[in-house]
């Protein structure tokens, strides 16, 4: 049978899994599904790539898997639907790798523990990464992990978009810009060309836009500046995070309005972004499908940013070749693109209103300047094809 690379991303309440196998020079996706709820009302869910049925499961409310029981019943699936096939190894995506991890890596103990001490940088996101890591390196060490960052794709960034303007002993000690979607932007690199030579070659700016949401400079395919920095709560409004944010604004909440840093942690994190402003959701599905003028404002405010921040990285890039609009939002919200491409429209961005409402993957126009596209990602795909060639480097790819 074929060799199998998993992808684990396990998240604060969920674990995502998917399970690729090789299809000539690259990898074909077999099934994937995630274990969401872990800690309240735990769902199962897998969805065969070839249409088979999926297969799903649930628990009573209340019930409380956690991640390592969530990991137990994802490896349980796994053995019984793939015993036949070689396992490969597993892939995970890890949110920070800091200054010292720009590619990926195969996981030992050392590994694990210098990836524990950069939870300071990821509180939110890097515990939980590691958590299934953790339980594998104690259940099976001779298993290979492979560890995938979602800052490593930003380490081209030129030593000046790095820094903050704070003394060197803060930048020193890893209080720069990081970046982050890294995954995510590195396959829409990996793909652009397959799509217009001229915007993988010159200079584009991506935007990721989901219930995260960031924008990257690429110049040749490279990231050269990014909207998120030190932490994945900066830049654009999102779904729940207020994006950027005046530094004075957190003293004023600690001194003037007496809250303590977790509960402005909490408050930049959940419920802040378009639900924060909106009072209705975060969902960009719901506030554009509502009449209520605020939630009107939290989509004109949102793309208000976009806006700003696509003139930014424009400008850092030297001028612009191609915009590529991908994440959930970016790859099925028509409404947004139109908006986005609209106020891009300044740079030379001319909007095919045909090509967009049927998804495109061109938007623009056949005589605008600057091209407009929509790509869907693959961040489990850049994973596995990380894993199978860290794994098993003789192997090419495509």
């Amino acid at each position: 049978m074929a060799d199998a690379i998993v992808v684990l991303n396990a998240g604060s309440s969920s674990i995502k899994f998917a399970v690729f196998h090789p299809r000539g020079a690259d990898l074909e996706l077999e099934v994937g599904g995630q274990l969401e709820s872990i800690y309240t009302a735990p769902r199962f869910n897998a969805k065969w790539h070839s249409g088979t049925a999926a297969i799903a499961k649930s628990w009573p409310e209340g019930t409380k898997l956690g991640h390592d029981g969530a990991l137990d019943h994802i490896v349980a699936f796994l053995r019984a639907q793939f015993a036949g096939h070689t396992l490969v190894g597993i892939g995970h995506r890890v949110v920070h790798g800091g200054s010292d991890f720009a590619q990926p890596v195969r996981i030992d103990e050392r590994v694990a523990a210098a990836l524990e001490k950069l939870v300071p940088l990821a509180p939110l996101h890097q515990p939980h990464n590691l958590a299934p890591i953790r339980r594998l390196l104690r259940q099976a060490p001779a298993l290979p992990q492979v560890a995938c960052f979602d800052t490593a794709f930003h380490r081209t960034n030129p030593e000046l978009a790095q820094r903050f303007a704070l003394p060197e002993a803060l930048h020193t000690a890893g209080v720069r810009r990081y970046g982050f979607h890294g995954l995510s932007y590195e396959y829409i690199a990996s793909v652009l060309a397959q799509h217009d030579a001229k915007a993988a070659a010159g200079r584009t700016v991506v935007l990721h836009l989901g219930n995260g949401a960031s924008m990257c400079a690429l110049e040749g395919g490279k990231s050269i500046a990014s909207t998120m920095s030190f932490t994945a709560l900066d830049g654009l409004p999102m779904g729940t995070r207020s994006g950027a944010i005046d530094p004075g604004a957190i003293l004023f909440m600690m001194d003037e309005l007496r809250m303590d840093a977790r509960v402005i942690e909490k408050l930049l994190y959940h419920e802040s972004g378009l639900l924060g402003v909106s009072g209705i959701s975060g969902d960009m599905r719901t506030l554009l499908a509502s009449n209520d003028p605020r939630a009107r404002l939290a989509v004109d405010l949102y793309c208000y940013r976009i806006g700003r921040e696509l003139g930014s990285l424009a400008a850092a890039l030297g001028g612009l070749d191609a915009i590529v609009l991908t994440g959930g939002i970016g790859e099925n919200s028509p409404a947004i693109r139109e908006r986005v491409c609209r106020g891009a429209a300044w740079l030379g961005v001319e909007l095919d209103a045909a090509a967009n409402a049927s998804g495109g993957p061109r938007i623009s126009a056949p005589g605008s300047r600057v091209s407009a596209w929509t790509v869907p990602t693959n961040e489990e795909l850049m994973i596995a094809r990380h894993t199978r060639r860290l794994l098993t480097p003789s192997t090419a790819e495509a």
